[in-house]
């Protein structure tokens, strides 16, 4: 029986059976990289999206036997390093997904992977550290702490310091840290209480998970996003608590540490979601991290899977309110042209070009689409030795971004839009859909 060039059906996500004994054995998991890297090396459509298919394709060609059993099995260490877990060539690139027999789930294998290295002790002391978005974000976030912290950041002698001692790289752009957080900003909405008006799957009022980056590093996307959900008419509350949603450690390979994670928000958002409340976070990453990797993580978990139902990107909830006509569309600024970057995150959520879709409502503003990933990853784009590849990626968004000749630029991923802007290094600042959104509305 002559097999399938691919699939015809969409790609279907299988749970992550992590707490097997199987999942750690290194044997298994080296048979089953040779499996999949053999497909990989007889397709090699995924070799424009990063680093990790060109390294191994490279790995192949230059092996005795031009083919995968020729490579040695210690460098595919080298394939996996290079992964950021961006999921694009699951979700846009490989004919070979689940129902298609072969089963192959890169994104997934390559966490696998991850997760043996970390649970050897094979993890960077400066990943555990980059990874830590709390510990690392609670001290530098503090009042005068803040203001040095962004100084050693920005001043070039201690950056040179810094990528000899730890191996961030000199010239890598680093998030700033705020003292004034957006759950201090915002503290009246903690604990609130409401009425919404239903439409569609929305519930018309929203908990803001806030998260680690949008709470310590960038308030101010939070706070565009309460004024525009607010100026909609929609009631917003805060989270009581929370902590990172997990997306650092799980691409990290510390599934325990997800787990622990898991353990903490769980709780504190699915008592919103049972109160009426519906959840939005303004990263991608960690909208995903609820909507789709903590559900494969923990399959039974029946709070886990409430949450991810009642979880949306915030411009996927905008159009579900406009599908219904409870979005106001009276907007008095014009944004000329937009070169709006979408996020890998928030591309393999599956909900459409939901940001363009709102933007696009505005008048006399044209929304140029950039799909391509930027590189950024988090911490991909700052280590020493990955500094450079995260530069080669961006650029043909550099480019894009050229070409649109906009009057605006950014992502819904606020790390990746200042990915862009550095690249670009032509003074412009890079900003948040979100804000120019609440730009148009003039409020």
């Amino acid at each position: 029986m002559a097999k399938k060039e691919g699939n015809l059906e969409a790609p279907t996500r299988h749970p992550i059976d992590w707490k097997s004994d199987d999942f750690y054995d290194e044997s298994s998991l080296f048979n089953e990289l040779e499996r999949v890297f053999d497909h990989c090396h007889g397709c090699r459509r995924c070799v424009s999206l990063c680093e990790s298919f060109p390294t191994l394709f490279d790995l192949v060609d230059e092996s005795e036997t031009f083919e995968v059993d020729g490579v040695a099995k210690q460098d595919y260490w080298k394939v996996v390093d290079q992964c950021y877990l961006c999921d694009l060539c699951y979700m846009t690139k490989c004919p070979y997904t689940p129902p298609h027999e072969w089963a192959i789930d890169f994104p997934h294998l390559m966490l696998r992977a991850k997760a043996v290295k970390h649970s050897k002790g094979e993890s960077k002391l400066r990943d555990q550290i980059l990874t830590s978005t709390d510990s690392v974000g609670k001290v530098a976030s503090l009042p005068v702490v803040s203001s040095v912290v962004n100084g050693v950041n920005n001043f070039k002698p201690t950056r040179k310091l810094i990528e000899n001692v730890i191996e961030i790289h000199e010239d890598a752009e680093l998030p700033r840290f705020e003292s004034n957080t957006l759950r201090k900003r915002q503290s009246d909405k903690i604990g609130r209480t409401a009425i919404g008006e239903a439409a569609g799957p929305t519930q018309g009022k929203v908990a803001v998970f806030g998260t680690c980056y949008g709470n310590r590093n960038e308030p101010i996307i939070g706070d565009d996003l309460i004024a525009v959900f607010e100026h909609n008419d929609i009631p917003v509350t805060m989270a009581q608590k929370e902590q990172c949603c997990g997306m650092p450690k799980m691409e990290l390979g510390d599934l325990e540490a997800v787990e622990q994670a898991k353990n903490a928000n769980i709780p504190v958002l699915l008592k919103l979601v049972e109160d009426g409340w519906d959840i939005v976070a303004p990263i991608p990453s960690c909208v995903l991290m609820f909507k789709q990797e903590l559900p494969l993580l923990f399959p039974e978990d029946e709070a886990v899977q409430k949450v991810s139902k009642a979880i949306f990107d915030p411009f996927e909830y905008l159009m579900h309110r406009h599908k219904a006509g409870k979005l106001k569309t009276k907007f008095p600024v014009a944004l000329g042209k937009v070169a709006y970057h979408t996020a890998c995150h928030q591309r393999v959520q599956n909900v459409g070009r939901k940001t363009q879709q709102v933007l696009s409502l505005i008048p006399d503003t044209e929304v140029s689409v950039i799909e391509r990933c930027s590189g950024h990853d988090g911490t991909y784009a700052i280590k020493k030795e990955t500094f450079d590849s995260a530069m080669k990626i961006v650029r043909p968004v550099v480019s894009a971004v050229k070409r649109a000749e906009a009057d605006h630029h950014g992502s819904d991923c606020p790390m990746a839009g200042h990915h862009i802007e550095h690249a670009l290094g032509d003074g412009t600042n890079t900003e948040h859909p979100m804000s120019l959104l609440r730009k148009a509305y003039g409020i």
